[in-house]
């Protein structure tokens, strides 16, 4: 490999995690097969977009696989106004359902419940050449809104409870009334991915390639990496997105910086597969791909995947920031954190306004000691 294409280091830890404060060292046991992230739904973009021209006569098979949620019809008029300045708002959820093939991955309970233990906020610039994406911390305490579920269940409101919580309540559009209630800003689509799909996706792009800046070992996520240049299969990559003890203080922080850096590296990956040349190896990644994305009602086609992810095709790591949403540890409990609100508000109006993410509101928050130890 050369040193051009080089993976850059992941993150080195270092900072607090959400959930834990004071010296960095918060660790809390949690369920191994947690963990999916944005990474398979910017990957299932990419792929369908790659296969658009050669997958015609498969589209009936492929949209058999999307599971869409209809969030515009369940969530009503109660929402953010729409700002129409050319920029878009996705939420992207990776959910640990115990169901099917995602149950032999990771522990918890195998009664098909889910969680959402990866959230994350994705704004398109208006012309569609740079994104922001804000990752929300699953153990932040919130203020859940009323909701109601994609089956007419109604959820009360609920004051002080993890963020995921939301999810595990009432399922997609909970967490979407929730994000809506929580940032002022209405999310234009949604995306939930699951960690089985993660995996088998990754083995069919045939690993993805990212440096660690130190050895991470982590026996609860099955990961052994010593410091330097790997090429990562689905399991390993599964155990890195996972991992909460390999590096830094063993936060859900830290897990996050792990997270946000594997996409950048797997962004790059999935720009460099050659699948116009290999029809089989096109058809399986979008077959594992549509599998993989349950999406909202607008987005739950092909055509219309497709057409999403042909906007967002001219984005690459280079022109995408990645943050944490600025939390704070909770003094009265170490395993959970609070929002940054004034500095939150600064993210969010940010957002609102098509505007970089300034410095400042991240400057000074907890992050999870997690930064510099793997780069893609």
């Amino acid at each position: 490999m050369s040193a051009e294409s080089m993976p850059e280091p992941i993150p080195e830890p270092g900072a607090q995690e959400p959930g834990r404060r004071g010296r960095g060292r918060r660790r809390k046991p949690r369920g191994a097969g947690r963990r999916a992230l944005l990474a398979t739904a910017w990957t299932a973009a990419g792929v369908l977009v790659l296969g658009g021209a050669g997958a015609g006569y498969l589209y009936f098979k492929l949209n058999g696989n999307l599971h869409s949620v209809d969030i515009n019809q369940v969530l009503g008029k109660d929402r953010p106004t729409k700002v129409d300045n050319g920029s878009e708002n996705i939420l992207v959820l990776g959910s640990d359902t115990r169901a099917g093939s995602n149950r032999k991955l990771g522990g918890g309970t195998d009664d098909g419940s889910a969680r959402s233990d990866t959230a994350m906020i994705v704004h398109v610039y208006q012309g569609h050449k740079k994104a922001a994406v804000v990752s929300v911390p699953r153990d932040t305490l919130v203020d859940r809104p009323a909701c109601t579920d994609a089956k007419g269940a109604t959820h009360p409101a609920a004051n002080s409870v993890m963020f995921n919580e939301a999810y595990s309540t009432g399922g997609a559009a909970c967490a979407v009334k929730s994000v809506e209630s929580l940032t002022g800003i209405r999310m234009d689509h949604y995306l939930e991915v699951d960690f089985a799909g993660f995996q088998k996706l990754i083995d069919e792009l045939g690993g993805v390639p990212v440096t660690t800046t130190r050895a991470i070992a982590d026996p609860q996520s099955h990961l052994d990496l010593k410091a330097g240049t790997h090429t990562l299969d689905g399991q390993q990559a599964l155990g890195l997105v996972r991992t909460r003890h390999g590096v830094g203080d063993g936060s859900d922080l830290g897990r996050i910086q792990l997270q946000q850096a594997f996409v950048k590296a797997l962004l790059g990956q999935v720009k460099n597969v050659g699948v116009f040349s290999d029809p089989k190896k096109l058809y399986d990644l979008a077959d594992t791909a549509t599998k993989a994305v349950t999406t909202d009602s607008d987005l739950g086609s092909v055509n219309s995947l497709v057409d999403f992810a042909d906007g967002l095709k001219g984005i690459d790591a280079r022109h995408m920031t990645m943050v944490t949403m600025p939390v704070r540890y909770d003094p009265a409990d170490p395993n959970r954190v609070l929002l940054e609100k004034s500095k939150a508000r600064l993210v969010w109006d940010a957002l609102k306004n098509d505007r970089p993410i300034p410095v400042s509101a991240t400057k000074g928050t907890a992050t999870g000691q997690a930064d510099g130890v793997v780069s893609g």
